[in-house]
Formats: structure tokens, sequence, C-alpha cells
């Protein structure tokens, strides 16, 4: 069954339905990778209709684009089918170069971000630290006294911005029982036991009590982190997150439309990967990054911070980290939510499960948001021939 025959009809077949509990598995997530908040609870992200950046548009001539891939040639569509994409803006030096919707996505369509959101939180807290807001530095138990008992005890906001916590969590995608269960119910994106309690994102760090390192040492990838770091920023800003992020990026930025972030049943957000927003405005906050945190004389972002995130990191705490088999012989970092690729010229990237990205060169002014409902979570196929395709636009442009 394809995504356009889902959730078709009044009331829709048995079998053509979403729910909370297919909603992420494939063929349903292509439908439900738009529709998120008919699921899940959510927060408004609002924009400022009144100003909006206007992107100019000159599109590229991609048929003469191509790459190979594991013996396989690809051009720009069979790249985009290849890697079940639902849309994908490309700018280069500020103009939309390229712009294509698929499975019913239009430019107005907000579509699930996945762990993109976490490199938006990364961004916010640059903010918030330039501020003076927040320090990096400080224990996240002295914002947080709630987490006190918890394996997270001596960590530092730092250390949640990189992950770099010594936390026992198994981010296992495809697992059926475990603190990954537990965690999804908390936040509202599995469906409870039947009969059993409503539990909550907040109480959930109370089952994170299990050390399987040092903080600071190597790179372990625990989405939990992004999500305690969410309230670390709405406790030192005393305002909710959807409000922060609004306030501080999407407004300012100049958003063409509003975002959204999932919640659990207390409201707390889905900062680790429950941000919906259009692509074109996932490519404006990449524009932003290019143009060194400002939109025309204001200054959004510190570009200390951006250089900080596209320079820092390390890279010897990559190497030992848990997704090096994910990105086989790439020269990587990882730092305050963002991937770095040490190539020809930094790429800072965000990467979202199902094939989500935020693709940044800054050096060439190339910014390619891309959003996509792949059937797996994670696919290293996948995961590289998107790398591929992205490198292979970049040098096309370029």
């Amino acid at each position: 069954m394809g995504g356009e025959q889902l959730m078709t009809g009044f009331p829709p077949s048995e079998q053509g339905q979403v729910t909370l509990a297919n909603w992420r598995i494939a063929p349903f997530n292509q439908w439900a990778f738009q529709h998120v908040r008919e699921l899940v609870p959510s927060a408004d992200i609002p924009n400022i209709p009144e100003d909006v950046w206007v992107l100019p548009s000159i599109a590229a001539d991609f048929s003469g684009f191509s790459f190979e891939h594991e013996g396989e040639r690809f051009g720009f569509d069979g790249f985009l089918r290849a890697t079940e994409t639902d849309g994908i803006v490309v700018l280069h030096r500020g103009a939309v170069v390229a712009e294509e919707y698929a499975h019913g996505m239009t430019p107005r369509t907000p579509h699930i971000l996945m762990s993109v959101s976490k490199s938006l939180l990364g961004v916010v807290a640059g903010i918030l630290a330039d501020k003076g807001i927040l320090d990096l530095d400080q224990p996240v138990t002295s914002l947080i006294p709630e987490v006190a008992n918890t394996a997270y005890l001596g960590a530092t906001i730092r250390n949640l911005l990189d992950m770099r916590v010594g936390v026992y969590f198994d981010e296992d995608y495809l697992a059926t029982s475990g603190l990954i269960i537990a965690y999804r119910k908390a936040h509202n994106w599995n469906p409870p036991d039947p009969g059993g309690a409503q539990t909550d994102l907040r109480s959930f760090y109370e089952l994170l009590t299990k050390r399987d390192g040092s903080h600071g040492d190597r790179f372990h990838y625990v989405s939990p982190n992004t999500d305690l770091m969410g309230w670390v920023i709405e406790r030192a800003a005393n305002m909710r997150y959807a409000d922060i992020l609004s306030e501080v990026l999407w407004r300012p930025m100049g958003a063409a439309h509003s975002a959204y972030v999932t919640v659990d049943g207390l409201g707390a957000p889905r900062c680790a990967g429950g941000v919906c927003t259009a692509v074109a405005d996932l490519a404006r906050v990449g524009q932003l990054i290019v143009q060194d945190g400002r939109r025309n004389n204001l200054q959004i972002v510190p570009q200390q911070w951006i250089d900080d995130t596209c320079e820092g990191g390390d890279r010897d705490a990559w190497s030992r980290g848990d997704f090096v088999d994910y990105f086989p012989q790439q020269q990587m970092r990882y730092r305050c939510k963002w991937y770095v690729l040490d190539d020809v010229g930094p790429l800072m990237f965000a990467f979202g499960v199902n094939g989500q990205g935020l693709f940044v060169d800054r050096r060439n002014e190339v910014v390619i948001a891309k959003v996509s409902s792949q059937r797996l979570p994670l696919d290293r196929s996948q995961i590289m021939l998107t790398l591929q395709g992205v490198k292979a636009i970049r040098r096309y442009l370029s």
C-alpha cells in the first residue's frame, strides 16, 4: 500500500489507518511524517507572517548532474527517488536553485525532522549562552536537581550538547522492549500499555541510573540527553521551549511558516526529534549559518558559536563512539548537536533517522535541506548514498 492510499475515506479502511502504534513504520510513515500533529500532541512555534525572509529563486540546470555510488550512476531525480525523498530545497549563494516535493508534500507542509531537531536545539543553546542565560560549563544538576540521583550527576551542560555523557542507554530503534520503549511511551510517541498509567518525559529520567562510562569521554549518542537539555533551557529561560525557539530563532530568522514540536502529556517538548517544519524554513536555518548568523543587519546566531561548532569537536571521541559504522571511512566530529565532516572544507550537517538532513557548506555557500520517509530508521547504505549525493551537489554547484 502506497502512502497516497493511507488515511483516505470516511473513515479510512482498517488497513489504511495510520495510528500511534504504526506511524513510524513504512509505508505508514510516508503519510504520518507530514501529519504528526494529528497523531501526537504538539506546541506551536510561531513565525511572523509579515516578516518573511524571501529567498530568490534562480533554478540551476541539473540535467548534467550525476554521480556514482557502489557501481550505480544517479542523476538528480534518481537520487531523490532512491533516498525516498519527500522534499528537498537546495540553496546556492542565498538563492533557491532546486526545490522538489513528492508523496503529497507541498512547500507549506510541516515534515518531522527527527534528530535534525537536536541541531536546532544546539543553535538555540548557542544563542542563549551568548546572552548569558546558559553557562555551558555548569553542572546539569545545578539547574535540574531532579536528576541528582541519576547517571547525570556530575555531567555538564556541555557534555549534554556534545553527546559525551556516560549514561547507559541503548539507542536501538528496532527494539521492542527496554528503556527506549519506556522513553517513547513517556514522550507520547508510543501508545501506553493497555490499562497502564500514562508516563511523562521528565519522570522518565528516574530510570536512567546506570553509568556506562565517564562524562566527557567518547561520543555516546543518547536522545534523552537532548530532551534533558530542553528541560535545562526551559528552566534557565523560564519559558516553554517552543516559545523560546520562536523568539530567538524562528521569528527573527523570517521563517515563512510556523513550525511545531511534539509534547508529552505535561507539555514537555520532544527536543530530540519532534520538531516539524516546512523544508524551505529548514533551509533558511542553514543559510543563516552560511551568513555567519546574520540576517540583514541583525545578528541572530553568534558567529563565535558557528565557528566553534564548525571547527570544534573531538575526532578521537567520535572515532571511539557509537556511529562510526554508519559513516565508514569519514573523518568526522560532533559538536553542539551538529555533525562535522572534514572533507573539502568542513561540512556541517544535521542528521535524523529515516532520511532527514540539513547540510551546510559555508565555504561554497551551499545549503541542502532534505526530508524523507525511508523504510528503516538507520540504513548505512541510504546514509552513505545521501552523503555521496550531497557531496556531488556541492561539487556541481561549486
